[in-house]
């Protein structure tokens, strides 16, 4: 298990915001256009294309997030998963935390 917390650390710090998805899931596609809708391009670890996925979903939720997917970080930081990233937007509080990473008009 502990290869997997630090494969999910490795992945989530080497971009600015990261995205764990499923390719199937609908939350996953509606935060990443939220996030190219505001400039950003994340990336995107599609996690049911990893045949560690289930451990990978399995550590994202011991590291905090609310649901596993999609769990979205930022410069390294997990930020939470839908309900937390929309309300940071909602609240404003989205773009700011983007900018210093260079990933935001």
């Amino acid at each position: 298990m502990d290869k997997v917390v630090d494969k999910v650390t490795r992945i989530a710090s080497e971009r600015g915001v990261v995205i764990f998805a499923k390719s199937s899931c609908c939350l996953c596609y509606a935060v990443n256009i939220l996030f190219q809708e505001l400039g950003a391009t994340p990336f995107i670890y599609e996690v049911d294309k990893d045949p560690e996925g289930k451990e990978i979903e399995k550590v994202l939720m011991k590291l905090g997030s609310q649901s596993a997917l999609p769990a979205v970080f930022i410069g390294g930081k997990l930020m939470g998963s839908t309900n937390e990233i929309m309300s940071l937007h909602l609240a404003g509080h989205l773009v700011p935390l983007l900018r210093p990473h260079g990933v935001c008009n």
